[in-house]
């Protein structure tokens, strides 16, 4: 299998759209604004449905540094592709602005995705794979240190395992100002995201049903994280599109 590390720089992207109309602006992405990226040296890691909002849709994609997403951006949106269906694409949107810039979480460097470069849905594929996703983000009052990145690895990173998640990578807020501002993030935010895969729906229930049993997660865990964060976790449960890379499975 043919696999590789993405990527030191993420965008997680959350979109909100016009009731009714995500499935047609998924239709349009996955149709003209994969390959389009890739060609111009963006990695498209996943497009999503999210579970729980009808009008969500949440994609990720990642670039080798930040002077790269620079290059890369511009070249995307200053070119053809982008031009010729943009208006399309804004018509779906209600607000494109919820983007968290991500890197990967020191000491961990190699906490990004790696994934099966040559897995992708073709085009014209409306059977969206099996996998199920979910992204949990935590939000502190400072940057996250080595100290937590730490803590996060040798205790909560295995019972998150052991209840049945496989963990896919894990990230920190990129404190780099926005070197694209045609395009906004969300600045400021000190925020730990981490991301778990399963084979499907039930496995993910089963996993939540198993957390709550664990009287480590319950009286530990949870209560370390209520101490370090100012507001709850966001949790984001994403059924991959037919042509997302990412998409949960082993």
């Amino acid at each position: 299998m043919n696999t590789r590390t993405y990527s030191p720089i993420i965008e997680l992207r959350q979109y909100t759209l016009h009731p009714g109309r995500r499935d047609e602006l998924i239709e349009l992405f996955d149709r003209e604004f994969v390959e389009t990226q890739e060609a111009v040296g963006i990695h498209v890691i996943g497009q999503f449905y999210d579970l729980d909002d009808p009008d969500r849709f949440v994609w990720l994609r990642g670039f080798n540094d930040m002077a790269a997403r620079e290059q890369s951006l511009q070249a995307f949106y200053g070119g053809p592709v982008w031009k010729a269906h943009r208006d399309a694409a804004n018509a779906t949107m209600i607000d494109s602005d919820n983007v968290l810039l991500l890197r990967p979480a020191l000491p961990c460097p190699t906490s990004g995705f790696t994934l099966n470069s040559s897995e992708r849905g073709v085009s014209d594929s409306n059977t969206a794979p099996n996998g199920f996703v979910s992204a949990t983000i935590h939000y502190f009052d400072s940057a996250v240190d080595s100290d937590f990145i730490n803590y996060f690895e040798s205790n909560i990173k295995p019972i998150l395992i052991d209840a049945g998640a496989l963990i896919l990578a894990y990230f920190v807020t990129e404190d780099s100002t926005n070197n694209f501002p045609a395009l906004p993030v969300r600045e400021n935010e000190k925020a730990l995201v981490w991301f778990a895969g399963f084979q499907d729906q039930a496995a993910y229930d089963q996993y939540i049903a198993a957390l709550s049993q664990s009287k480590t997660w319950n009286d530990e865990i949870l209560e370390s994280l209520k101490q370090r964060q100012i507001r709850n976790p966001d949790q984001l449960r994403l059924s991959p599109t037919s042509r997302s890379r990412l998409t949960g499975r082993i």
